[in-house]
């Protein structure tokens, strides 16, 4: 059975939670499309460009959803979080095309670790309407 706060989950919570999950897929792709490169398969430059997309996608369309559940639910806390990631990851996609790996490396590994953690809370906390804390 399905605990209190899991039940209480606004549609917008779930949506947010779907694309969480979506871009920590997506960007758990890119060390190993990197990796692969990087032992000589230069074939997987593309696939990390195309994965360097796809994830800046999804990152963005969080960015919406985000603003739907604070706007909706009264919680900035998604948006805010959001946005942090979505800055750092833009910083690392720039740093990657002008081939700076000095700060596209050690960025990737962070936004890595940024997006699996906000996977995390999305899952723990409950994303309820605004007043529903007490229903």
């Amino acid at each position: 059975m399905p605990t209190v706060a899991a039940r209480r989950t606004t549609p917008t919570g779930w949506t947010l939670r779907a694309v969480v999950s979506a871009h920590m897929v997506a960007i758990a792709g890119q060390p190993v499309f990197a990796g692969v490169y990087l032992t000589g398969d230069y074939d997987a430059l593309s696939l990390h460009t195309a994965g360097a997309n796809v994830t800046t996608s999804i990152a963005y369309l969080q960015v919406i959803v985000a603003i739907v559940v604070w706007v909706r639910s009264r919680q900035p806390w998604p948006f805010l979080a959001t946005s942090a990631v979505v800055a750092a990851e833009t910083v690392q996609y720039f740093a990657g095309l002008d081939g700076a790996l000095w700060l596209h490396l050690p960025l990737g590994v962070t936004t890595v670790a940024a997006v699996v953690v906000q996977f995390i809370d999305v899952w723990r906390r409950p994303l309820l309407r605004k007043g529903a804390e007490n229903a």
